[in-house]
């Protein structure tokens, strides 16, 4: 299994958001991540950088201190606009911020390419914004594989109780992720109960509290899924804490390289691990089609992989090489 090391490419990243603004260089694309602060958007930023390379694409990139910060991350999508870059990638921190911006850039004639699926489609109707393309996971498809694994491993027939931690409130990603492992896990296993379904802000520490709380008042808490990796971490501690590491399932989404340790560990569970590198490298060569005059997918959906120490230890699946 390859298991990159990111810090580098976060150290790259953030003398990008750091550099004075200038004109864009002839054919530069400008990115704009969510946050260097997740090993997920460092793996994200490798993609782009091999793709680039590749593609014989010039970019540079830009990314706010949280996934939280969406009034910087729209100042931040503005500043760059000032490039003039002749594309832009984006990774929304929620569906609504970046939509001044983005009408800027249709107006300018930018193409822009929504990043992980952070836009929601009916919005972007209403507000009369085309993009070039989404891609990024399926995202209803990856909490539907976070409910499959609980019920692999607990049985259909089981009972008991369920905790959701979703992400940023009004965040279109976390909500279909929550909204995936709900559909499923009522369809394949009805005896166990969703107790709650808590936003948990992308935040590991929130995430703890969270669990705290709803283990002290369900103590036959059997299950966990938490929308990011971050906060399954957060739910890990807790757990473990109150010494119920043997009893409680818990499963985030990412596959990032803490919770591939965590798993190794034998705390963490399983990671619905989604492939960033190939997502953003898979960004900047549709990117350059859509340049050329190409036509793309609207939607392109990256496969989503369940990681388990079962699956990191036989070490037999392909996908595994696109884990970052």
């Amino acid at each position: 299994m390859k298991l990159k090391s990111i810090a580098l490419v976060l150290t790259a990243a953030a003398s990008f958001a750091a550099m004075p603004i200038a004109h864009a260089q002839e054919g530069e694309y400008g990115i704009l991540m969510k946050t260097l602060s997740n090993p997920f958007w460092g793996a994200m930023g490798t993609g782009v950088e091999d793709g680039a390379t590749e593609a014989g694409v010039k970019f540079f990139s830009q990314a706010v201190e949280s996934d939280q910060a969406a009034e910087p991350q729209l100042n931040v999508c503005n500043t760059m606009l000032e490039r003039n870059p002749v594309a832009m990638i984006t990774a929304a921190i929620n569906s609504t911020n970046l939509l001044p911006c983005l009408k800027k850039a249709q107006d300018s004639g930018i193409p822009v390419a929504d990043l992980d699926g952070n836009l929601d489609p009916e919005i972007l109707k209403k507000e009369g914004i085309k993009i070039a393309f989404q891609i990024g996971s399926d995202n209803v498809a990856a909490g539907g594989q976070g409910a499959e694994y609980l019920v692999s491993k607990l049985g259909a027939d089981a009972t008991g109780s369920v905790l959701i931690i979703e992400g940023l409130s009004g965040n279109i990603t976390g909500e279909k992720r929550a909204r995936g492992f709900r559909e499923t896990l009522e369809k394949m296993a009805p005896g166990l109960e969703i107790v709650a379904s808590l936003p948990g802000d992308w935040d590991r520490g929130k995430a703890a509290n969270i669990t705290n709380d709803i283990l002290t008042r369900n103590p036959d808490l059997v299950g966990i899924f938490a929308a990011n990796d971050g906060m399954a971490l957060g739910a890990v501690e807790s757990v473990y804490a109150a010494g119920k590491g043997d009893q409680v399932t818990i499963i985030g989404v990412d596959g990032n390289s803490d919770a591939v340790k965590s798993i190794k560990d034998g705390r963490l569970n399983a990671s619905v691990a989604q492939l960033p590198y190939l997502v953003g490298k898979q960004a900047v060569e549709n990117m350059k089609k859509v340049i050329a005059g190409e036509s793309v997918e609207a939607t392109i959906f990256v496969p989503t992989l369940v990681l388990t120490k079962d699956v990191i230890d036989a070490g037999t699946e392909p996908m595994l090489e696109y884990v970052k």
